[in-house]
């Protein structure tokens, strides 16, 4: 199995950084592989995203998910329903003070088939997937 982790710090309220990373739609002002998203259905638990991200090659793959855990303001975790990899990621929120949130991204995937032989490449992707968080503080003004 991949996995990777990164945390890092947001200089916001921990309220304010989970409404922004549970509002899917702002996934392309910190993850530079999302093309274009869309809320298909629901809010919180349950709600699902239509996403289309930058795959190898540059070509253009298809990775809706939804929301799986909705923990308002610790945790919240998805799951890719759509594309090559179905990965879980979560998202832990730790408030450090007033305007001070601790923010800790993990993804986890399982290859399936062909992707096995693949575990070198998978287990790049997914780490830089996970590093993508270090441009959330930015993406938040903080």
């Amino acid at each position: 199995m991949a996995h990777a982790q990164q945390t890092v710090l947001v200089s916001r309220p921990i309220a304010e950084v989970f409404a922004f990373l549970a509002d899917g739609t702002n996934n392309p002002k910190w993850r530079t592989g999302v093309v274009d998203i869309r809320l298909v259905s629901g809010s919180g638990l349950g709600a699902e995203y239509e996403q289309s991200m930058r795959g190898p090659g540059g070509r253009t793959i298809r990775g809706d998910y939804r929301l799986i855990r909705f923990d308002q303001p610790q945790r919240l975790d998805f799951e890719v329903t759509t594309g090559p990899a179905r990965p879980v990621g979560s998202f832990l929120l730790r408030s450090l003070s007033d305007d001070s949130t601790d923010v800790t991204f993990s993804l986890d995937l399982k290859p399936r088939g062909a992707m096995v032989l693949m575990a070198a490449m998978i287990n790049k992707q997914v780490a830089a997937e996970v590093d993508s968080i270090r441009a959330l503080p930015a993406a938040m003004g903080a």
